[in-house]
C-alpha cells in the first residue's frame, strides 16, 4: 500500500481544528479552573515543579501527537461519516480503548481512582469533540 493511499481521504483542515481544539481542552481540563490542583496533587508535582520546567517541548510533543490521533481518527472514521458518527466513535474510542487502557495501568500501578477519573475522562471528552469535529466536517 502506497503512503499516498494511506492518507487519502483525509480532511486536513479539520484534523487541524480538532487538534486545536483538544489542545485548547488539555488547557481548560488541567488548569486551576477545573481539574489542575487535583492533577497537580495526585501526580506530585509542584507549583515550583513547574515552573522550572521548559514547556516549549511539552507542548509541542502534546501537539504532536494529538495531531497524529486526529489524523487517526479522521482515517477510522472514513468520508461517509457524519457528527453523529464521530459523536459516538470518539465516545467508544475514549471509553472502550483510552480509559479501559488507563485503568489497566493505574490498577497494577496502585494509582488512585481520582487520578483516573481525570485523566480518562479528559480522553473521552476529548475523542468525543474530535470525532464530532472530524466528522462534522463536510
Amino acid at each position: 500500500m502506497a503512503i499516498g493511499h494511506l492518507f487519502s481521504g483525509i480532511n486536513w483542515l479539520a484534523v487541524i481544528v480538532a487538534s486545536v481544539a483538544a489542545f485548547g481542552l488539555g488547557g481548560l481540563w488541567y488548569s486551576k479552573a477545573l481539574f489542575g490542583n487535583r492533577w497537580m496533587q495526585e501526580v506530585g508535582l509542584s507549583e515550583q515543579a513547574l515552573a522550572n520546567t521548559n514547556m516549549k517541548p511539552v507542548f509541542a510533543g502534546a501537539f504532536l501527537l494529538q495531531f497524529i490521533a486526529a489524523t487517526t481518527l479522521a482515517k477510522f472514521l472514513g468520508t461517509d461519516a457524519n457528527w453523529l458518527v464521530g459523536l459516538h466513535a470518539g465516545l467508544l474510542i475514549g471509553f472502550c480503548w483510552v480509559a479501559t487502557a488507563y485503568g489497566i495501568t493505574y490498577l497494577f500501578e496502585q494509582r488512585s481512582l481520582r487520578l483516573f477519573m481525570i485523566n480518562a475522562g479528559y480522553f473521552v471528552v476529548l475523542f468525543a469533540m474530535a470525532g464530532t469535529i472530524i466528522g462534522a466536517w463536510p
